[in-house]
């Protein structure tokens, strides 16, 4: 799995444990919520957000070069929403 070092850092310095067990804690979440979630689950982490899957029905479509109708088939998403810790965390605000 592909880390992502920032995260790697910020957890080893908040943690102390080393880059490697760090690295490996957040692959092993990652790979918890992934296959949660793709059994159909839904994860919920408290303040942060949570993810799930969602149904898009099939439906029509235009090609925009050509202004022709095309057919989208249905589809499965993963949905994710933002807690609110998190969005009052990182809200700015217009001036």
């Amino acid at each position: 799995m592909r880390r992502c070092y920032p995260t790697v850092d910020g957890v080893t310095a908040t943690t102390g444990a080393s880059k490697a067990a760090a690295g490996k804690t957040i692959d092993a979440a990652i790979a918890t919520i992934t296959g949660e979630v793709t059994e159909g689950g839904t994860v919920q982490l408290v303040g942060f957000g949570s993810f799930s899957t969602s149904e898009r029905a099939a439906r029509v479509g235009r090609n925009p070069a050509t202004n022709a109708e095309i057919q989208i088939a249905a589809a499965k998403t993963v949905k994710s929403t933002a807690g609110k810790a998190f969005k009052e965390e990182t809200f700015i605000p217009f001036v």
